[in-house]
Order: C-alpha cells, then structure tokens, then sequence
C-alpha cells in the first residue's frame, strides 16, 4: 500500500522519473548493507553458511523488507524535497503541530528540526556518492566479491560521510547563530496558509492508508477466499 501512495505521487508530481530514481542509487550499499545484516543475524531456518555465519529465511525476508522501506523512505523524502521548498515544510509542519503550543511543545522548533532532516538527506546522497566515486579512485571495489566483501568495503565510505554530516551540521549552527536566529520567538509569516479542499483529502487519504496498513500489519485483515 505505500508503494503504490508513492508511486502515484510520483506521478502526480510531475517530477521526471530518473531524477527520482537517482536519489537510489548511492544508497544502494547501505540498503544492501543492512540486509546483510538482517540476513546473517537473524535466528530460524538456516539456508545456507558462509564461513561462521548462517543466513536464515527469517533474515532473507526480513532484510527484504527493511531495505524496501528504507528505499520507499529515500523516494518520499526525496520526493518531498523536490516539489516543496524548506520554508514551506517549516510553515506547514509548524501549522500542523501549532495545537501543542498550548502544553509548552517548542513547535517551531520541531519543524525546523524535521525541515533541516529532509532537507539534508539529498545532501548527504550527493556525498556519498562523490565519496564512493573518490574510493573508486583509489582502487575500492563496491562491485564484486561476496557480500561479505562488499559490505567490508562500505566501512571506508561511511566513516567519512558521518564526518562530513557533522562538519555540516556544525557550520549549519553556527550560520542560524551569526543571524540571530532564536526560534519562533517574535516570528511571523509573509504568507499564511489555510486549509482547503484538496488538504482535508490529503488528509482523509492518509489516514485510510496507514489505517489501512495498521490493519493488515496486525492481521485484522485477511486477503484468503
């Protein structure tokens, strides 16, 4: 069911495919990183080893299913980025949580924090993939061997990425400090967003949806004759 959301909000988007499907392609060792995982450290029924280490069919489906969320995570984060800008996520996060100002949630906060998150991650794809390709340089191999291999050769490329992520977040504070920025304390909006028609079916479609998903992840639901 979010698979075929996303997939019509791709559509609908009208942003080009391959510009989507680009934001993929770096994340793919990570994907199949934690599969790996997942395929070796999960216990049940054993398919076949690969030294000290099992894979089992709980791991095999298991790990499918992660990495196809993590996937359909990069798409609709990506996606999102895309078709709307920073201070719209901000506004309309911050719209959308308002009501909990009144126990003394830092809404604005929150949303900023949720804003720099999104808008960060093609970011962060943009370098990973220039890390991999400087590793590539230097004689790494991302594309062959085992997967044991190949997940052995990802450690190199994620050390400096989490470096570079704080590196950015660091200059990222200090740029908010050097403006002055104190949160949502005397903030306004140039232009202030109200809700129509095609939000509250946004809205209703959403909810059906992960109700939807709620039900069939707890069995409530069954597709059997």
């Amino acid at each position: 069911a979010l698979g075929i959301s996303i997939a019509l909000l791709m559509i609908v988007s009208q942003v080009p495919l391959g510009m989507q499907l680009r934001s993929i392609r770096p994340i793919l060792w990570i994907v199949l990183f934690t599969f790996g995982v997942h395929l070796f450290m999960t216990p049940g029924t054993e398919l076949f080893a690969v030294g000290p280490l099992s894979a089992t069919w709980e791991g095999l489906t298991r790990g499918v299913y992660i990495g196809l969320r993590l996937i359909l995570l990069i798409l609709l984060s990506t996606l999102l980025t895309l078709t709307t800008s920073p201070l719209r996520l901000t506004d309309g996060l911050e719209a959308l949580l308002s009501p909990l100002r009144r126990v003394g949630v830092p809404v604005h906060e929150l949303s900023m924090m949720m804003t720099i998150a999104l808008r960060f991650i093609p970011t962060l794809l943009e370098e990973l993939d220039r890390i991999m390709k400087a590793q590539k340089a230097r004689g790494a191999d991302f594309e062959h061997g085992s997967i044991v291999r190949r997940m052995r050769a990802i450690v190199p490329v994620l050390v400096p990425l989490f470096l570079s992520a704080f590196r950015r977040a660091d200059e990222l504070a200090m740029a908010m400090e050097a403006r002055c920025y104190r949160g949502g304390e005397g903030r306004t909006q140039m232009k202030e967003l109200h809700i129509g028609r095609v939000d509250y079916a946004a809205v209703a479609v959403f909810v059906l949806g992960a109700a939807g998903i709620c039900a069939v992840s707890a069995g409530g639901l069954s597709f059997a004759p």
